[in-house]
């Protein structure tokens, strides 16, 4: 599950979302009566995997080059080089940061950003990713999908749409119809359909693109950017580990 960090001036409470309204009429500073506001989404169980990971890696590692005699510590000092950097790479770096004026993608390897009016669609399948008006993808890794959330959406959805009068569960009474909002013993349905957690962020996404991509403050190139303090210490580990083991 993916969780909304607002970064202005007043943050929300860790892990809430809150939608950004009906969009109206674009100004100067975004769509009228609508405050955009800068906001980045995690993987909240990435990171907390991450840090075990890297304190078992630690563990480990230190113990053998304290406690390690001939090559040991060595191979141990190389294997953390390499293991470290790839670690925090998967786990503690992918984020995606939306903005007023563009969308800011930090994946494990490569920092990308793209300007809404570069945006052509955002779609979410077996992975989330954004498509770019060249047609280049991006995978958004701090935004995984969940298939189990999916259907655990979907069955709710579908609980809610048979205790609706009309549906599966009764015609119920109250002459609402097929589409009514209550349900025979009164209670209310919620409205809007039921998503997971990481499709509302999508929504979330789509509605801040539409409402800013034809903004003259929102266009220009997208830029691609490799991770070279993730790339070198992790090739600078695979290397040294190689030679230890090839001279060993």
């Amino acid at each position: 599950m993916t969780s909304p960090e607002d970064q202005s001036p007043a943050p929300r409470p860790s892990g809430s979302s809150e939608p950004l309204g009906p969009v109206g009429p674009v100004g100067p500073s975004g769509p009228s009566g609508l405050e955009i506001k800068d906001r980045v989404y995690r993987s909240p169980a990435g990171m907390a995997g991450g840090v075990l990971l890297l304190g078992l890696a630690g563990w480990l590692g230190v113990d053998a080059i304290v406690s390690g005699d001939g090559r040991t510590p060595w191979l141990a000092l190389a294997s953390l080089i390499l293991v470290v950097p790839l670690t925090i790479a998967f786990t503690l770096r992918p984020a995606v940061y939306a903005g007023q004026d563009r969308l800011r993608v930090r994946n494990p390897f490569r920092v990308i950003v793209l300007p809404w009016g570069q945006v052509a669609a955002l779609r979410s399948g077996y992975s989330n990713e954004v498509v770019a008006a060249s047609g280049k993808k991006f995978q958004l890794w701090a935004v995984p999908v969940s298939m189990r959330a999916r259907k655990k959406a979907n069955r709710q959805k579908a609980r809610a749409a048979a205790a609706q009068p009309g549906g599966r569960g009764g015609l119920g009474g109250g002459g609402l119809g097929f589409g009514g909002l209550s349900r025979g013993d009164g209670a209310a349905v919620p409205d809007g359909p039921v998503r997971a957690e990481t499709d509302r962020v999508m929504d979330e996404l789509r509605e801040l693109w539409e409402a800013r991509e034809k903004e003259e403050s929102a266009q220009g190139e997208v830029t691609v950017r490799w991770a070279w303090e993730i790339v070198g210490p992790a090739v600078a580990g695979a290397v040294v580990l190689g030679i230890l083991l090839a001279v060993g």
